[in-house]
């Protein structure tokens, strides 16, 4: 039962905000994303159909052309580069930001260092004349003197002068500043930045020293005097020794110039409002062009936001006060697939020059009303024909209050349509009220009364091709959806059916009972706002289980002979149970409505079958299974379920009363339902108590009506006399368990 507070209220409010309560963040991106994807391509749809009309075409000018007449900006605007100058200004931006070095100070130190250790082995090696020894020290540093060179380093004066020069080099040009010529790129910015422990400071790109620079200010140290084959000798020293003191930090600079690129404005030129585009006589250059196609793009994203902000309101409508349709992505599809079909009539209506009183919107509003409610199809429609009316070709006042009056008539009247008569009561409510609309409209404003009523006509030619359409279709709608409609469950309802046929044919008592209980069951749906229809539906088909096997149900009995009485409880308890299974096998392989299928499997819950399982505790040693002795359920999920569970279990115990009378059925019913409250049976069923009251009250009113004492005709008094000398019939073995508590005779074995 529905006790929910205030606090659970706001909990379900939260619950609809965040999609899947129990899902995890990108489920719910993708949740509301797929829906604001939806809402964005209908938005796009209509602004692309229907560019915003300026007070001139830009379409039909071409670079060259001469303008036949002034066009103000309405608005301000940007006028955007093109892929070109875009290009073009971004490798520009990339190409000024200067490249970052990190200055590494501390290498020169380790390079003179390596340089000391060097020379150390060169000299021990040159103090013994030992050649090969030299030669092995050069070689393992991957230098390969001439015999000449080799000379030069078994000279004390030579080796001095190279290790003065190369330590000198280590320790005064590195710490300033040495970068890889290798690894160099294009300093066209004029400037480098220096990063050296956190701190940046920028420099002039010429001051960057390269390896080759290096080299060169470093044999600049040597004396004079040596020849070009020693100073060579002492370049391949330095090249395996020397190490760069700059590095080029290549992510660094990248970030630095994709930020560059990334920064670049995406406009040209700002356009104000009130400024002249174009003057009348002026030649169209490509710059004007330019600015009157922004112009015009900027005119149609206005349009696209303000169809998205609109049809925004009805997607918010659906998040907070129809969240079930809201988290079914195919319910949310058919209506988008609906209202697109709508703006493609307006498009074709348009295009072709017909009478704006030919937009569909019936054929939007009827399926709404039909599959979902009125309030939704009703809302549905004044958004709209909000819409519309900012479309220019349909930007008529009178066209909007004749597509809210007549697509209103069309979401408040076919709700309740059950046989195709009452769909042209439905037109003609569509016409008269769009026809109203246009009439009073002309009145009010001074139109012309006989084109309102020549509109009127039309609209009423409208409003019969669109709600024959859309009828035609609802079999299409209800197949996508998997809702099933009133017109649907009135199929269903035909006794020609061969599921009832053979339910009326071969149990035809409990066919009998199935008939007073529909009768109970919409009556009381009525009352508590559920939907009486499909409770008498689900009445006819919920025991058509038991014509498989009749004779175990009392109802079956005519001759009062029970085959119960020869077979153990549980078997029983298995035929009594199976006819919910089998009626829900039957149910599926004739395609019946899974919605008419729930009531097979909750009319009666998880009940006890209380008769075969107490008989089971007299006869058995040791403990039974309980779920033998129990229905599958579930439990009542609906307010039509649970009203069908009350009204089953009523009926069949009102009609196995002696002698019944108005007083004792209205304890019975209090009793029963009062047992169904206490078994938990309700519990998963949104009836409130108040609505349980309601229908205790219709079936008191009803099964009182009924349950009165029979006048006794002197023709006819010897035979009621012979049939209350009869033996009384065996208690029941129906679907409550329990000390006292009432049973279902209908169940009885």
């Amino acid at each position: 039962m529905s006790t929910q507070g205030q606090g659970s209220q706001h909990e379900s409010m939260l619950h609809r905000l965040s999609g899947d309560p129990g899902a995890t963040l990108g489920g719910r991106v993708r949740h509301h994303g797929a829906r604001l994807l939806l809402l964005g391509a209908l938005a796009a749809f209509v602004a692309f159909a229907f560019p915003p009309a300026t007070t001139m075409e830009v379409r039909v000018y071409e670079e060259g052309m001469v303008a036949t007449e002034d066009l103000i900006a309405e608005i301000a605007f940007d006028v955007p580069k093109t892929a070109a100058e875009l290009e073009r200004d971004r490798r520009s931006a990339m190409e000024s930001v200067p490249p970052t070095f990190d200055l590494r100070p501390e290498v020169a130190d380790t390079v003179a260092a390596q340089l000391t250790r060097f020379f150390d082995a060169v000299d021990a090696a040159a103090s013994t004349s030992d050649t090969p020894a030299l030669r092995q020290i050069l070689r393992t540093r991957q230098i390969e003197p001439t015999p000449g060179q080799l000379q030069y380093l078994l000279q004390p004066s030579t080796r001095a002068s190279f290790r003065s020069a190369a330590l000198r080099a280590a320790r005064e040009i590195l710490p300033v500043g040495v970068a890889d010529a290798n690894r160099m790129i294009d300093l066209t910015a004029g400037s480098v930045t220096l990063r050296r422990d956190g701190e940046e400071e920028s420099a002039d790109a010429t001051s960057i020293q390269t390896s080759r620079d290096f080299f060169q200010r470093a044999v600049d140290l040597l004396p004079d005097a040596l020849s070009p084959d020693a100073q060579d000798l002492f370049r391949l020293v330095l090249i395996h020794y020397v190490d760069f003191t700059l590095e080029l930090n290549v992510r660094a600079t990248e970030l630095d110039r994709a930020q560059a690129a990334t920064s670049v404005p995406l406009s040209k030129a700002q356009v104000l409002q009130g400024q002249a585009i174009v003057r009348e006589a002026d030649p169209i250059g490509p710059e004007t062009l330019a600015r009157m196609e922004a112009y015009e793009a900027a005119l149609s994203s206005g349009a696209w936001l303000l169809t998205a902000l609109l049809l925004s309101i009805f997607g918010l409508l659906l998040l907070f006060n129809r969240p079930e349709v809201y988290a079914n992505y195919r319910w949310v599809l058919l209506i988008a697939l609906l209202v697109a079909a709508y703006f493609g009539g307006a498009i074709v209506i348009d295009r072709g020059g017909l009478a704006q009183e030919w937009l569909p919107i019936a054929f939007v509003a009827i399926p709404v009303a039909v599959l979902w409610d009125t309030r939704m199809s009703l809302f549905l429609v004044l958004v709209l024909a909000a819409v519309t009316g900012t479309l220019p070709p349909f930007a008529d006042y009178g066209n909007v209050l004749a597509l809210t009056a007549g697509g209103s008539g069309a979401a408040m009247s076919v709700r309740a349509v059950r046989r195709r008569s009452e769909t042209w009561v439905s037109i003609a409510i569509i016409a008269l009220m769009a026809g109203l609309a246009l009439v009073t409209y002309a009145l009010a404003t001074g139109g012309d009364v006989a084109d309102a009523l020549r509109g009127g006509a039309v609209f009423a030619g409208n409003a019969t091709v669109s709600a024959l359409v859309a009828m035609g279709f609802l079999w299409v709608f209800e197949l996508f959806t998997g809702i099933t409609t009133d017109q649907t469950l009135l199929e269903w309802a035909d006794p020609t059916r061969p599921l009832l046929r053979r339910l009326s044919m071969e149990a035809p008592g409990t066919y009998a009972h199935t008939i007073n209980v529909a009768n109970l069951a919409e009556a009381a749906a009525s009352e508590v706002d559920a939907n009486g229809l499909l409770c008498r539906v689900g009445v006819l088909y919920h025991d058509v289980g038991k014509m498989l096997k009749p004779h175990y149900f009392v109802e079956n009995q005519p001759d009062a002979r029970n085959p119960h009485d020869k077979l153990k409880p549980e078997t029983s308890a298995t035929i009594v149970r199976e006819h919910v299974t089998e009626g829900a096998r039957l149910a599926r392989e004739a395609n019946v409505p899974e919605v008419v299928v729930d009531f097979i499997l909750e009319h009666h819950g998880t009940q006890k079958i209380g008769f075969f399982y107490e008989k089971a505790l007299e006869e058995a040693e040791d403990d039974i299974d309980l779920s033998r002795y129990s229905y599958p359920g579930p439990r009542p999920r609906t307010k039509e379920t649970a009203i069908v569970m009350l009204a089953d279990s009523c009926e069949s115990a009102a009609r196995a009363m002696r002698e019944p009378s108005p007083e004792r059925v209205q304890n019975l019913i209090e009793s029963i339902v009062a047992s169904k409250v206490a078994d938990g049976q309700l519990d998963d069923a949104p009836l409130t108590m108040a609505e349980i009251a309601k229908v205790k009250e219709q079936f008191a009113k009803i099964l009182g009506g009924v349950a009165h004492r029979r006048i006794e005709y002197p023709a006819t008094k010897h035979l009621t006399d012979a049939a209350s000398q009869s033996p009384p019939e065996t208690p029941s073995g129906g679907d409550e368990g329990g000390g006292g508590e009432p049973v279902d005779a209908k169940d009885r074995p």
